[in-house]
């Protein structure tokens, strides 16, 4: 590969493969409601609970930073930006997957709910969809 090619690839001004077009812009929004539902309720709870649930919100915060990497990535555009929220989308469904079987199989480990508890059920199964979701238009804008 070039440095021409690295640099087109990369995201030179007016050469990044649009990720927001169609479709891709209900997903952005859907992520930038997320870290704002994520991070919020993450920052009060730490802030004003913490000792109560550390793990759940703890989670939840981690979950507001992919929701937010994938959110900048979607936006940024270009085929590493789509990469690595294909990454990050995976990682997200994996940890709604193991944080929502978890809570499901032995509660009192969160006393309180994280974004990812019974698969983001308190958020609509968003959680849950999201990544499925994301997955599949990243997959889908790589062939476009």
């Amino acid at each position: 590969m070039t440095a021409t090619d690295r640099t087109a690839e990369e995201g030179a001004p007016g050469t990044r493969r649009k990720l927001i077009a169609g479709p891709g812009i209900l997903l952005v929004w859907l992520y930038g409601v997320m870290v704002v539902g994520a991070v919020s309720r993450s920052v009060f709870q730490i802030a004003t609970d913490f000792d109560r649930a550390p793990l759940a919100y703890s989670l939840s915060a981690l979950a507001g930073v992919v929701y937010g990497f994938i959110t900048y990535s979607l936006v940024r555009g270009g085929d590493r930006a789509r990469r690595a929220a294909l990454v990050c989308c995976a990682a997200e469904l994996v940890g709604v997957l193991i944080v929502g079987t978890w809570t499901l199989l032995e509660p009192s480990a969160f006393p309180d709910t994280t974004v990812w508890s019974d698969y983001g059920r308190g958020y609509l199964f968003i959680p849950v969809l999201l990544p499925v979701t994301g997955m599949l238009w990243l997959r889908r804008a790589r062939t476009a």
